[in-house]
């Protein structure tokens, strides 16, 4: 249990807003809880990963990726790979998905958590990611370098007409941004 009660804890201390995000937490608390390889890829059920809403510098803009693999928008992130720092992978995640390396975190609490589902492939059975989300914010260059997981990446301001995506969780994403500006 110590290698995950550092996540364990942050998840008590998050609150939730929606009952959405409610019903989240208790899952992936139990996940995490049962499971002490939660943090691994080679859980097939399932696994930890982590997740950045990235502002630019005076957090006007937050940058967004057209995902290769699941043809969608989403935020920036990925696999823990075994690390259970998940804002320390959610900074990794958003360096090597965005090619900024100058990135630091707005708040070291969770901004948001998911659950969602990941169709089987050929390396992988059906599966979910518990996503923990951190709100972090680019320290310098805003200049994006894409990779090989990233059709495209954008800059989009908080006009709603600009979301290239009706994902549910990256709306609520959104939604959360606008309500810091308000």
């Amino acid at each position: 249990m110590p290698i995950r009660k550092p996540l364990i804890d942050l998840l008590r201390a998050y609150e939730p807003i929606a009952q959405r995000e409610q019903l989240c937490k208790q899952k992936i608390l139990a996940f995490v809880q049962a499971h002490s390889d939660c943090f691994e890829r080679s859980l097939s059920i399932g696994h930890v990963t982590a997740s950045a809403w990235l502002l630019n510098n005076d957090h006007s803009r937050a940058l967004l990726m057209h995902h290769t693999k699941l043809d969608k928008w989403l935020q920036l992130g990925g696999h823990c790979d075994g690390n259970p720092d998940v804002l320390a992978v959610a900074v990794k995640e958003a360096q090597e998905e965005s090619g900024i390396q100058e990135i630091s975190c707005v708040h070291k609490d969770i901004f948001d958590i998911d659950i969602h589902f990941l169709p089987a492939s050929k390396s992988h059975p059906d599966h979910l990611h518990y996503d923990v989300r951190f709100l972090l914010q680019v320290i310098g260059s805003e200049t994006t370098v894409g990779n090989s997981e990233s059709k495209e990446l954008r800059w989009i301001t908080q006009d709603r007409t600009q979301l290239p995506t009706n994902e549910p969780s990256v709306i609520a994403m959104f939604d959360k941004w606008i309500s810091l500006s308000s």
